[in-house]
This record gives C-alpha cells, structure tokens and sequence, in this order.
C-alpha cells in the first residue's frame, strides 16, 4: 500500500513537471517563433510598400519605422524582389540586395510560392509576401535565415536544458518521494496496528457477553431479546474478524505463500454451497467454469474472493433473479466475474464507491442482510495481494457485475 502510494506520488509529481515545462517551453518557443514572423512581415510590408526597397533616410527617425524595430534592419536585411505578369512570369527582377541567390534560384522560389495558398508564407528560410503593384504582382522575398537559424538553437537548447532539469528534478523527488508520504505511511501502518489490536481486544468482551447470555438462557430460557443481543454478538464477532483479516492481507505485501493450486476446482468448490442458498431465495445461480484452469496464488484467499463475491450476489440481488459466475482463460490473464441483478438503482457514484470500506449503496440494508460493507475491500486486497485488478460495471444500472483479472 505504501509503496503504490509512493509510486502514485512520484507519478503525478514527474506528470506535473513534465506538463509544466512542455507549456512553458512551448509557451517560449511559440512567442519567439512569433516576434520571427511579426518582424519579418513588417519588414515586407515596408518593401512592398515602396517597390521592393527601403525608403530614403534623410534625418532623425522615419515615420515609417515602427517602435521597437532599430534603423539597422535596413543595413541587416537580404531581400530580392520581382514584379509578376498576371499569368505569373517574371517581368522584372531587382537581386542586388542579397548575394546568394541567383535569378534561376529566385525563379524557383517564386514558383514554389506561387503554389502555396495565400499571399505570405515560408519557401525554405525564404519570407515572402505578394501584393498588388499596378498592373502587376510584386512578390518579395525576405531572408530570414540567421533568425530562423537562432530560433532553432534556442527550440534545441530550451528543450535540452528542460530534460536536464526534468532528469535531475526526478532524481530528486524519487529520493526524497519516501519523506513526503512517511507522514501517511505512519498514520497507515498506525491504523493498522490499531485494527488489529483492538479486533483482538473485542473478543474477549464479546466471548465474555457470549457466555453470559447463555447462563442466562439456562436461567430464564429462551426469549426474543437474548436472541437478538446473541444475534448481534454474531455481527460484531464478523466485523472484527473481517477487519482483521483485511489488515492482515494489506500487512502482508506480497508475503502470502503462493503456489500454482487448480484454480477451476477451488471455484467450484467454494461456488457449490452457494447455489443451495441462492435455491432457498427463489434464485437461480449458473457457473460457467472454464476446466483445468491453474493459477500461483493462495487458495484460501482466493476461495474467500469467490465467496465475499457470491455472498454479495446472493445478500443483494431480489427474489427470483439469476446469479452468474465465470471462469475462463482470456489471452493471457484469467477472468472472474460474478453477476447479479441488484435490489437497488446502480448509479456512476455507486461504481465509484463500491471498494471503499463500510460503502453501502443503501444503508437499510444493513438490517436487511446482515451485511458490514467491507467484503469488497477485502475482495480488492486480495486481488491486488495476487497482482491482479478489479472493478465493478453495470451496462444497464439495473444489473452488478465485479470483474477480477488475474495473470495467467
């Protein structure tokens, strides 16, 4: 128990970094690669403006220059542009702002351009943007190549330097994970000492209260009220032993003695009484037992699974309905599954609540059935102590089925 709960911890903690760095390195890179654009678009909107080319400085700052942009981009950009004919050809072409690029290159980014959508857009390292100029098209091309380089380096440095951290940060939290959760690993090992010593402690007043009703049963003979106080002796003795033994199996972490034991048989064995009691109910219970199943566990355990699930069918389903028991190999697993139609609505919140200790869909049946609400957690500390999984499901919210999935 402990020890999911530390993996649990350490699970959610790593999830958590992990998608706080994603959204912060994300966040970064997505605003870098932004302001990359923003000032590259602005830049062209200025060219095409004025046909391809800065406007002349005369003095002081332009009106032209937006805020925030420095003067120096007009001695920093490499640029060509071209004015296009209406059905795409090269009408002219000024290359003399940028040494790289040939009038056969710049050919074919125009053409890869002009099969993009739209009217800005990326041809390699290559910003383009296409406007109007008279009877013609002017496109311009932007070399965004150095930004676009730095843009890459820090997308592979931010990325780098986040795992580095999320590695390191890891360490140290499955170092330290067993210090964050000691605090509810003593209240847990505190409580389940307690159980245990005070299940032990209530039987000998139980015993005691026990042996008395029955001298008093000799003194004054039977009567309804010795009865019920023998009655609900019984259920206090059950609830103890229950509680003992469910803190006994979380106690014992993988200390059960298992061995491979025939499973079909042990099911059957354990099912067979229960159809006797199902009869008197007017119930029907069908076992489809799939034979020569075998399985490395504990046979008593599992025995006791099959009866808390039976028990809760039989306690819980009304007059007349059927009750299903299954074993069959599926893949690689083998899977339990016991089935009854319930006496109560079965809601989401039901299913959500149904391995919880003391759970009850409905309090009043506790007088009706005897029941204390802890036989599925102990059906769940037995299925984990066995490494399998359990849960509950109802297709219609009428019906009850519990599955137990064991590996094969």
């Amino acid at each position: 128990m402990i020890q999911k709960l530390r993996r649990k911890f350490i699970i959610l903690a790593l999830t958590s970094l992990f998608v706080l760095l994603a959204v912060i390195v994300a966040g970064m890179n997505i605003l870098n690669y932004r302001s990359v654009v923003t000032e590259a678009d602005t830049t062209l909107a200025i060219l095409s403006e004025n046909g391809g080319t800065f406007p002349v400085v005369t003095e002081g700052r332009p009106r032209w220059l937006p805020s925030g942009m420095s003067l120096e981009i007009m001695y920093e950009s490499r640029f060509f542009s071209a004015l296009l004919s209406t059905d795409g050809e090269v009408v002219y072409a000024d290359m003399s702002k940028i040494y790289m690029v040939d009038r056969e290159t710049a050919e074919k980014y125009i053409r890869a351009a002009l099969g993009e959508d739209g009217e800005v857009g990326f041809i390699e390292d290559f910003r383009y943007m296409m406007v109007p100029d008279g009877q013609y098209t002017r496109i311009t091309f932007l070399d965004c190549g150095r930004k676009l380089s730095l843009f890459r380096d820090f997308v592979f440095q931010s990325i780098l330097i986040s795992l580095i951290g999320y590695v390191l940060t890891a360490v140290i939290i499955c170092i330290l994970a067993g210090r964050f959760v000691r605090p509810v690993a003593e209240s847990y090992e505190r409580q389940k000492r307690f159980i245990t010593d005070a299940g032990h402690e209530i039987k000998t007043p139980l015993t005691i209260i026990n042996a008395n009703v029955d001298v008093l049963e000799m003194d004054i003979g039977e009567n309804t009220s010795l009865s019920d106080i023998r009655q609900q002796i019984g259920r206090l003795r059950d609830l103890t032993d229950d509680l003992v033994y469910l803190s006994r199996m979380e106690e014992a972490g993988g200390k059960l003695p298992m061995v491979n034991f025939p499973l079909s048989e042990v099911v059957a064995e354990t099912a067979a009484p229960f159809a006797t009691l199902a009869a008197s109910q007017e119930k029907e219970l069908t076992c489809r037992i799939e034979p020569l199943l075998s399985l490395r566990g504990n046979d008593k355990a599992i025995a006791r699974l099959v009866s808390i699930l039976l028990d809760n069918a039989v306690k819980y389903s009304p007059k007349g309905s059927p009750i299903e028991l299954n074993l069959k190999k599926q893949g690689r697993r083998i899977l339990l599954w016991v089935g009854n139609r319930s006496s109560t609505p079965v809601t989401a919140e039901n299913l959500r609540h149904v391995f919880d200790r003391f759970y009850r869909t409905d309090a009043s049946r506790n007088s009706e059935t005897g029941g204390h609400g802890i036989g599925l957690s102990m059906a769940q500390a037995i299925v984990n102590e066995h490494g399998g999984k359990i849960g509950a499901s109802s297709p219609d919210g009428e019906s009850f089925v519990v599955t137990a999935s064991f590996p094969g």
